[in-house]
């Protein structure tokens, strides 16, 4: 199975949700799967897909059994085969829905917003789904997910899908909002973020000591730290 293009990834992730979250469209006529590809709600980052975008990816995702053309109707439609074609359980297909469309989230985001898709019972079910795709890549499989570098403030770590490759990840602080990332961005992998993060901690590390020795000098001085 090749990797994934955005678009690709935006076309079948949204075959995904609108199976769960609205069955009795389902499946999706090309109208209807460019008018979800494009909201702009619950994406990330938000897309401005063309037709001829969507029919292209469609196109390629059915070279790969990966979306196929229902036979029923007058009109077109597309329905998608994710969990078969990359060999992944109902909770896991779920997951990786959810990242494709939504961007990097930690596990209790993914809970939230899978209730309409799936039922996790708690958080801890949802890590062990993620921990299950990233040993597929451990076990010398597909690598499918990867872990952010904890952002500051943040008690849970963010994840992220792989389906589009070892494409370089662009850290984004959560909350910035669903504005596309800069083409002409210099992209930071997975590493490299692992070892900003690394740097930054230091440096934060480095301040405060620097604060408390600041301080320990007025003092001593006598001095106003207004």
């Amino acid at each position: 199975m090749r990797t994934l293009t955005p678009n690709e990834a935006r076309v079948l992730a949204t075959l995904m949700e609108k199976a769960r979250t609205v069955p009795d469209s389902y499946p999706l006529s090309l109208n209807a799967l460019l008018l979800g590809c494009n909201q702009k709600s619950s994406r990330d980052p938000v897309m401005e897909m063309t037709e001829a975008q969507a029919q292209e990816s469609i196109d390629a995702l059915k070279t790969q059994s990966l979306v196929f053309e229902a036979s029923s109707s007058r009109v077109p439609r597309f329905e998608h085969n994710f969990q078969r074609g990359f060999a992944v359980s109902e909770p896991q297909a779920v997951l990786l829905g959810l990242l494709m469309l939504r961007g990097a989230q930690t596990p209790g985001e993914l809970r939230t917003s899978s209730e309409r898709w799936y039922k996790f019972p708690d958080i801890a079910s949802v890590e062990d789904a993620l921990a299950e795709l990233k040993a597929r890549g451990d076990d010398s499989g597909a690598t499918m997910v990867a872990q952010l570098p904890r952002a500051a403030g943040m008690r849970e770590q963010r994840w992220v899908h792989l389906l589009c490759g070892d494409a370089p990840l662009t850290l984004r602080q959560p909350g910035s909002g669903n504005e596309t990332v800069d083409a002409d961005a210099e992209p930071v992998s997975v590493g490299q973020a692992e070892r900003l993060q690394q740097r930054i901690e230091s440096l934060e590390s480095q301040l405060a000591q620097l604060q408390g020795q600041l301080m320990h000098l007025y003092k001593e001085l006598g001095l106003s730290q207004s």
